[in-house]
């Protein structure tokens, strides 16, 4: 299942509406459930309201996440290219709910950086499972904005990468039921049509099940929060030399089998 929110492009001002993408259709929840509505209560019957042409909808983030969770240098060869060695646990950030952006809205760069950067990311969306309990529901696209800048000078990272809008994910929640292997997936961005990263979930030092664990022994986890899972080598900070998005740039990230975000950067 692909649980989406959208409203319809013939009145973008107009009300964001949960459902459920099938094929080229969305089908809306009844009674006016939200994607987050269903993530609280586990239910994941089909949807039964309204039916309108994808082509005819604006996909919007699938939910408002509670809280956002990162995982830094989750992938080796991204530690190194960095300089850094990979943690021996799980290193864990959090951003704010602000934080969380539309798939295809413009990020801003704004006037605290000069080095933003692009990470892309496989998000993990947490949710009410049919034991009653708080776990992995499904997964997303995310790109996880950073200010290298900000990241170097700031010991917290919360203003580096938990910027208004800077963690734009989606365009919809793949249902874990859909994804037989979360760690087996191709994960990669472009920056303006250039391939930027390519490379595997399999790759991850800390796999979904231990960063979850790790989050949960500290931490009460809710429905709708979502946990960034780190991004590969090829960002443009480890570039040589370093190459940073700059306003009129377009970011794309996309993971096989569940779908695409693309981003234009604005001032």
């Amino acid at each position: 299942m692909r649980l989406a929110s959208f409203r319809r492009r013939d009145d973008p001002s107009g009300a964001v509406l949960g459902g459920e993408i099938r094929d080229d259709v969305v089908v809306a929840f009844a009674d006016g459930e939200s994607v987050l509505d269903r993530l609280r209560s586990g239910d994941r019957r089909p949807a039964t309201g309204p039916v309108l042409p994808l082509a005819e909808v604006e996909l919007r983030m699938p939910h408002p996440p509670p809280v956002l969770y990162g995982v830094g240098r989750n992938y080796a060869a991204h530690a190194a290219e960095l300089g850094n060695e990979a943690p021996g646990e799980p290193l864990v950030f959090t951003m704010p709910p602000t934080a969380a952006g539309h798939p295809d809205d413009p990020v801003s760069r704004g006037r605290l950086t000069t080095r933003l950067d692009y990470e892309a990311e496989l998000a993990v969306v947490l949710g009410t499972l049919p034991s009653g309990e708080v776990g992995v529901a499904g997964y997303a696209v995310a790109d996880d904005v950073s200010a290298r800048d900000l990241q170097a000078s700031e010991e917290q990272w919360t203003r580096a990468k938990g910027s208004d809008g800077w963690c734009p994910f989606g365009p919809w929640i793949t249902t874990a039921d859909e994804v037989p292997d979360p760690h087996a997936l191709r994960i990669r961005s472009w920056v303006d049509d250039e391939p930027r990263q390519d490379a595997s979930t399999a790759d991850m030092v800390f796999r979904v099940p231990r960063i979850v664990d790790h989050l949960r022994a500290a931490i009460t986890l809710r429905p709708g929060d979502l946990v960034l899972t780190g991004t590969p080598a090829g960002v443009g900070h480890g570039l040589r030399p370093p190459r940073y998005l700059e306003p009129g740039q377009v970011v794309r990230v996309e993971i096989e089998g569940l779908g695409a975000i693309r981003h234009a950067v604005v001032p």
